[in-house]
C-alpha cells in the first residue's frame, strides 16, 4: 500500500510523492521559547517525530529540520519587562528545557534545530527578494510589510476569502504603520529599548512569519516535501508563510502540509493564556514516565482533538507496561524445542496490518491495535509455554521493530547502587528454596526502588516510577 496523508492544502487524502524518490524534505514548526512549552505544544513534536520515524521506517533518506523562535514579540516583552539582561539570557533556559524534554519523550532529535536569531541575515535576503518583485513595501518607522493585494492566492490554505482580514496573535494592527490592514509585517524597525540587526535591508528586527521560510529555505530548499504544525499556525502563520515564500520564489513552497488538532483539559484548548498547562515535568512528577506521556500524545490519531486527564494517563500507562513486560518477557523468555514454523506469518502479518493503518493517514490507532492483538497472541503462547527460545527472540525482535515507530517501549532502568548484588544474591537463595532469605532480600531491593517479579524465566526486575529529566 502507497503512503497517503491528508493535506491541509486543499482537505484531500493524496497519495504521498516526495519531490526526490527515496528523499524526503521536512519541516516543523518549534516552540517560542519565552518560556517552557506544555504537553499541548508536545503533541505536534510528538506527531512530527512519529511522521519522521514512520519515513525512515518506510525506507525513506529523511532530512528533518524543527526551528526554534528565540526572538518575538513576546520575547521582547518579557525582555522590557526586566525579567533578564539580553535575549540569550532570557530564552537559554527554556532551550535547554525543551531540548532536555525532547529527549525524554524520544523526540527526534531534527537533524537541524535552527535558532531564529542566528539567521536574521537569511531573513532580510528573502524580504529584499520581495521588495525587488513589489510584493513589499517600507513605512516611515523602517518597518517592511507585505502588500496582500499583490498575492491573489492568499487564504489557500486556511480556505479563506483574500478579501477577510484578522488580527495577528502575534502584532497588534496599530504597531505599526501600513497601508491595508490586512497585510503582515516582515521586519520591524528599530525601536528604543528594543533588541536590534543591521542588515542589506536596513536596521530592525524580524517579523515571526519570516522566520520560518527563510530557515526551512536554507536547510531544505525553496521547495520541500512536508510541514507540520498545530492547527492554530495554519492561520496566520502558515498562510503567511506560503505567500512570502512563494511570492519571492515563483515556486511552491511545501508539498503537503499536515496540522495535528489540539489537545484539550477540561474541554478547553490547553493554553497559557487559558491557564490550564501542563509541563512534561508536571506529569513526571505525578508518578508517570516519559513513555506514559508519549503513548498518549500519539494514541489519538493526529486530526482528532485530544482529550487529555488522568484516565489518559492511566490508560496510557498501562498499555505501554503491558507492550514492554511482553518484550522483556520474550527476550527473558528460555525453552528448548522446535522452532514454530508458522509464527513467522503470525509476526509479518502484524507488521503488514501496521503498515496499512499508517499508510492510511498515520491512522496510529489501527496500528496499535493490530499491536496488540499481537500482543495478546504471544501472552497466551508465553503462558502456555509453546514458544522455542528461537520463535521468543524472532517475536521480541518484530516488536521492537514496529516499535522504531512508536518510540513506546519502557526500557529498564540502570539499577541502583547494591542492587545488582542483591538480584544475584536472591536468585542464589531461590535456587537452593531458600524462601525465607528470598523475601528478605526482595524487601531490601524494594527499599532501593527495585520491584522483583518471579516467572518461570526466573526474575525479573522493574524500578518503581521515579523520574529526573
Amino acid at each position: 500500500m502507497t503512503l497517503r496523508l491528508t493535506n491541509s492544502l486543499g482537505g484531500r487524502l493524496e497519495e504521498f510523492r516526495p519531490l526526490d524518490a527515496g528523499q524526503v524534505r521536512m519541516y516543523s514548526c518549534g516552540p517560542t521559547v519565552y518560556g517552557p512549552a506544555h504537553i499541548g505544544n508536545f503533541r505536534a513534536f510528538v506527531f512530527a517525530d512519529l511522521v519522521h520515524r514512520y519515513l525512515l521506517w518506510s525506507g525513506y533518506r529523511v532530512t528533518w529540520v524543527m526551528n526554534i523562535t528565540d526572538v518575538d514579540d513576546r520575547i521582547i516583552r518579557d525582555l522590557a519587562a526586566g525579567t533578564a539582561e539580553s535575549l540569550d539570557d532570557l530564552t537559554a533556559p527554556h532551550i535547554d528545557r525543551f531540548v532536555t524534554d525532547l529527549a525524554a519523550l524520544r523526540i527526534g532529535p531534527p537533524d537541524v534545530m535552527p535558532r531564529a536569531t542566528a539567521h536574521v541575515a537569511e531573513m532580510a535576503g528573502l524580504i529584499a527578494r520581495l521588495l525587488e518583485r513589489g510584493h513589499a513595501y517600507r513605512t516611515d518607522d523602517g518597518s517592511i510589510f507585505f502588500r496582500l493585494a499583490s498575492w491573489p492566492a492568499y487564504g489557500a490554505l486556511a480556505r479563506l476569502d483574500p478579501a477577510q482580514s484578522r488580527r495577528s496573535e502575534r502584532v497588534a494592527e496599530d504597531d505599526y504603520g501600513k497601508d491595508d490592514i490586512r497585510d503582515f509585517a516582515l521586519w520591524k524597525g528599530p525601536r528604543d529599548g528594543e533588541p536590534a540587526w543591521q542588515t542589506e535591508i536596513g536596521s530592525g528586527r524580524p517579523g515571526w512569519h519570516i522566520e520560518c521560510s527563510a530557515m526551512s529555505m536554507k536547510y531544505l530548499g525553496e521547495s520541500f516535501d512536508i510541514h507540520t504544525g498545530g492547527v492554530d499556525l495554519i492561520f496566520p502563520h502558515h498562510e503567511n508563510e506560503i505567500a512570502q515564500s512563494e511570492a519571492a520564489t515563483g515556486a511552491r513552497f511545501v508539498g503537503t502540509w499536515l496540522h495535528n488538532a489540539h489537545l484539550h483539559l477540561g474541554g478547553q484548548k490547553m493554553a497559557r493564556r487559558e491557564g490550564n498547562i501542563y509541563r512534561p515535568v508536571d506529569i513526571y512528577e505525578q508518578g508517570y514516565r516519559p513513555a506514559a506521556l508519549r503513548y498518549a500524545l500519539l494514541a489519538t490519531h493526529y486530526r482528532a482533538p485530544l482529550e487529555f486527564g488522568d484516565d489518559t494517563l492511566v490508560h496510557a500507562a498501562a498499555a505501554v507496561e503491558r507492550l514492554t513486560t511482553c518484550v522483556l518477557a520474550l527476550e527473558a523468555y528460555a525453552e528448548t524445542g522446535p522452532d514454530d514454523l508458522a509464527l513467522g506469518a503470525t509476526l509479518l502479518a502484524a507488521r503488514e496490518a501496521f503498515a496499512v493503518a499508517m499508510d492510511d493517514d498515520l491512522n496510529v490507532s489501527a496500528g496499535l491495535a493490530a499491536v496488540f492483538e499481537l500482543v495478546r497472541e504471544l501472552n497466551r503462547r508465553l503462558a502456555e509455554r509453546t514458544l522455542s527460545t528461537g520463535d521468543a527472540r524472532a517475536a521480541a525482535e518484530a516488536l521492537r521493530g514496529i516499535d522504531r515507530v512508536l518510540g513506546v517501549i519502557d526500557e529498564p532502568d540502570e539499577l541502583p547502587d547494591g542492587a545488582a548484588e542483591l538480584l544475584e544474591q536472591r536468585a542464589a537463595a531461590r535456587g537452593v528454596r531458600n524462601w525465607a532469605e528470598s523475601d528478605r532480600l526482595r524487601d531490601a531491593l524494594a527499599e532501593l526502588g527495585v520491584t522483583v517479579e518471579d516467572t518461570p524465566d526466573g526474575q525479573r526486575w522493574r524500578l518503581k516510577e521515579s523520574i529526573d529529566v
